[in-house]
C-alpha cells in the first residue's frame, strides 16, 4: 500500500526547468512542502521521491493526516 501511494504521488509531480539557472525543479502539489532542484531531470525525480518518502515518515511519526491520492489513503492506526 505505501509502494502504492507513493507511485500515486509522484504520479501528480509537476517539473519545469528554471530560466535563471537552467535546473529542473519538481514538486507534488497534493504533498505540501514537497519538492526538489537539480540539475538533471532523472536527478530531480530521484530527489523528488526521497523528499516524498521522509515528508510521509515525518507525517506518520507525528500522527498527521496524509492527503488521499488517487482513492488511496493511508491511515496510522495503534497496534496493541
Amino acid at each position: 500500500m505505501l509502494l502504492e501511494y507513493v507511485q500515486a504521488a509522484l504520479g501528480h509531480a509537476k517539473y519545469e526547468i528554471l530560466a535563471d539557472d537552467g535546473t529542473y525543479y519538481g514538486q507534488i502539489a497534493e504533498c505540501n512542502g514537497v519538492y526538489a532542484n537539480a540539475q538533471s531531470l532523472e536527478a530531480c525525480r530521484r530527489e523528488l521521491q526521497e523528499v516524498l518518502e521522509e515528508w510521509i515518515l515525518f507525517r506518520v511519526s507525528r500522527q498527521l493526516a496524509l492527503p488521499v491520492i488517487d482513492g488511496i489513503e493511508l491511515k496510522v492506526q495503534e497496534v496493541a
